[in-house]
């Protein structure tokens, strides 16, 4: 394990791009017989109303070529259950969708919702994998999985004993890419607001009112309040108070 480490470490010290970082993991995962790589990230993993939200980064290595259509437009990723598992445990875990003996996690947590996806794997024969749920401080969310062709109970009990090794591999692809994203990346998109309305937000939240943002921007009140009425809009929000509330949980405030 070490000696495996401290190559991906090398690989990844030499990566300048997330696709460098993804690359070179596939790479190294390959030698402990897993075909294909997912990693995802969302700066916030749940809509106000306690939906997934469709994350902001999500990389495919070695994947079927329309599976990101179905996870990101087709609404896979809602009803993909490693990822609500993920969601709700912070230890990394094998997942199995084997019809016979399955003792992993998974299996105490299907139900018809994740038929879709369920059927869509056992086509593409990805059935037996590692998930790393990654949470960080702030709320964030990341996930890094390693998936196997087939899978069956003996499947599942090898894997269980690189649950070490991937837990760190993990934490620390994610710990390597997250610097390279982009501001927007970083931001949820769920909702998207203007520079502006997100300025005018913060000083709301504040308890500035628009005469005094429009005093602290040199702008005039109704340009403000158009902004504020915007965001309000945006949000779906009843009024500011609540506008003001649903941004900063998509932390849309954050400066």
């Amino acid at each position: 394990m070490t000696d495996f480490i401290e190559r991906m470490e090398q690989r990844l010290a030499g990566a300048e791009s997330p696709d460098d970082c993804a690359d070179a993991t596939l790479d190294l995962i390959g030698e402990l017989g897993f075909t294909c790589l997912i990693y995802d990230y969302t700066p916030v993993p749940l809509s106000h109303a306690g939906e997934l939200i469709t994350p902001s980064v999500l990389s495919f290595r070695n994947a079927p070529e329309d599976m990101r259509s179905l996870w990101c437009d087709q609404g896979y990723y809602q009803h993909d259950p490693v990822q609500q598992l993920a969601l709700a445990t912070t230890t990394p875990f094998v997942w199995s969708y084997s019809a016979g003996r399955n003792s992993t996690p998974l299996a105490r947590h299907l139900n018809p919702d994740h038929a879709a996806v369920s059927s869509y794997l056992h086509d593409m024969h990805l059935t037996c994998g590692i998930t790393v749920p990654v949470h960080r401080r702030d709320g964030d969310l990341a996930t890094f999985t390693a998936i196997r062709d087939g899978g069956d109970a003996e499947t599942e009990h090898e894997l269980r004993r690189h649950l070490g090794t991937f837990s760190f591999m993990g934490h620390l692809f994610h710990q390597t890419v997250l610097p390279m994203f982009s501001e927007e990346e970083r931001r949820s998109g769920y909702v998207s607001l203007t520079r502006r309305e997100r300025e005018c937000l913060r000083y709301s939240a504040e308890g500035l009112t628009a005469k005094e943002i429009a005093r602290r921007l040199d702008r005039a009140v109704p340009t403000v309040t158009l902004h504020l009425n915007s965001a309000v809009q945006k949000l779906g929000a009843r009024n500011r108070v609540h506008a003001v509330a649903l941004a900063s949980h998509y932390r849309l405030l954050d400066a």
